[in-house]
């Protein structure tokens, strides 16, 4: 049985790093390269990066930070592939197969697809084809049961569990599922839509949303994740990977070498 993963989930807007709630408040905490430099010293599995820019501006404001003319998400890409030794997930605003061969070609091992796959599903099943379905990671953001896009402000008419078929169809390896109202609240994850979610599919689900304490983890893999995830409590408490994971083994969780 393959032993089950502790991921941190990073956000980038405009360049710097942020912590999310509810997809609307975004409080910016630093800049991409020291925190994967920290992670690096952790004990995590893997790492994902999303690109939540809506502008189109990237600017890291600051010239004492070590990271200097990386004005688009690619350069960013660069100089944290760099210095990351672990598997790398990036995504956001990606919407063709070109930008995804691109985001690949320079240091990460998968891409996530989000708004665009639901605007032009055939795009799941392009990229499959072209790097594995390994490679492709479905993003799918959840309120109300229905799926959203554009950052969590354009409803759609997929119901979350439908759309999670239907990616996994279309030949996605992967999906992470985010529950938009959990976001930032630190009230735990939506297991109710985890276990429907993952009851629904063959393919790894990557639970997010919601974490608060190290012991919602393995509530989220006893409601059928594959993976947890979090992102704003790695950025406030030292040697997350590791209380993560004491919880996780304590609950019974096979996980990796604490």
């Amino acid at each position: 049985m393959l032993k089950k993963r502790l991921i941190p989930v990073l956000l980038l807007k405009e360049g710097m790093l942020v912590r999310s709630e509810r997809f609307t408040e975004h409080q910016v905490i630093g800049t991409p390269l020291h925190e994967v430099k920290r992670f690096n010293e952790w004990n995590v599995d893997e790492l994902i990066y999303l690109d939540i820019t809506r502008t189109g501006t990237y600017d890291l404001r600051r010239d004492d930070h070590g990271v200097q003319d990386m004005k688009d998400p690619l350069a960013i890409l660069d100089a944290i592939s760099a210095t990351c030794f672990m598997p790398l997930t990036f995504g956001g605003r990606l919407t063709s197969v070109e930008q995804m061969r691109a985001v690949l070609s320079r240091g990460a091992d998968k891409v996530t697809l989000n708004s665009q796959a639901v605007r032009t599903p055939a795009l799941i099943t392009e990229a499959a084809r072209a790097f594995g379905s390994q490679a492709i990671v479905a993003s799918i953001d959840v309120k109300d049961g229905h799926v959203f896009i554009d950052g969590g402000k354009t409803r759609t008419d997929h119901g979350a569990v439908a759309w999670a078929k239907q990616v996994e169809a279309l030949g996605a390896g992967e999906i992470l599922l985010q529950s938009i109202d959990r976001d930032g609240t630190a009230e735990g994850y939506d297991l109710e839509l985890i276990s429907a979610v993952a009851a629904s599919v063959r393919i790894p689900v990557i639970a997010c949303s919601g974490v608060g304490r190290y012991e919602d983890y393995p509530k989220g893999i006893a409601a059928g994740a594959s993976a947890v995830a979090a992102a704003n409590i790695w950025h406030f408490k030292e040697m997350a990977d590791r209380g993560g994971k004491r919880a996780m083994k304590k609950a019974g969780v096979d996980v990796r070498v604490i």
